[in-house]
């Protein structure tokens, strides 16, 4: 029992993995659908892992706190967490490092995660890449000293436990309380290593000086 709801816990919190290819070097990658506005290539790789350790330490964060209300209250705690902790958290974070940070999707499982048009460009050409199996950086934009950085949340064996197929997946008490907390929810009938979703993540260039 204990390692079924370690597994929800990393399942809810981490919200699956990060990018799991990057291309080596500091370009920024582009594409002949998105535009990637170039930064100073002397910048690329600071901003890359500026946003990357945003990405991680909020994530981080999430887990800790999550763990602990696992430990407390079990697999309902966890769920429960997730739906009234994770905002102010996340939002704590973005505080901390005086960035927006949000994760965003094209199939939100709350509706304030909905990726918007620019977003959802991203997600279309993260989903490409991964479908092509072809490697990949974090899009990363300038605009007008504001950088704004994008990188893919990507899921795996564990996350269809919460995002994967209704009864196949899912086991029938976790769908009933993801139904009676999410009526809305649309994230789930993904397969292992499928795009879910982007942290969106714009922070002030200046700051990085």
């Amino acid at each position: 029992m204990k390692k079924i709801f370690l597994l929800l816990a990393v399942v809810l919190v981490l919200s699956c993995k990060d990018s799991p290819k990057v291309k080596d070097g500091n370009k920024v990658e582009t594409t002949n659908t998105i535009e990637t506005s170039k930064i100073a290539t002397i910048n690329d790789s600071v901003l890359l892992e500026k946003g990357k350790s945003y990405a991680q330490s909020t994530q981080k964060v999430l887990g800790k706190n999550l763990m602990a209300s696992l430990q407390k209250s079990g697999a309902v705690g966890a769920v429960e967490f997730c739906n009234e902790k994770a905002y102010p958290l996340t939002d704590s974070m973005a505080v901390e490092h005086n960035a927006k940070i949000r994760r965003v999707s094209d199939k939100p499982r709350n509706t304030n995660n909905q990726a918007n048009k620019e977003e959802l460009e991203y997600i279309e050409f993260f989903k490409s890449k991964i479908n092509n199996n072809e490697s990949y950086q974090p899009i990363l934009m300038n605009e007008n000293g504001t950088t704004k950085f994008y990188t893919p949340i990507i899921t795996n064996t564990m996350c269809l436990n919460c995002h994967g197929v209704p009864e196949t997946n899912i086991d029938p008490k976790v769908t009933l309380l993801l139904n009676d907390k999410y009526p809305y929810d649309q994230a789930t009938g993904y397969k292992e290593n499928e795009v879910r979703g982007i942290w969106s993540i714009t922070f002030n260039q200046e700051q990085n000086k």
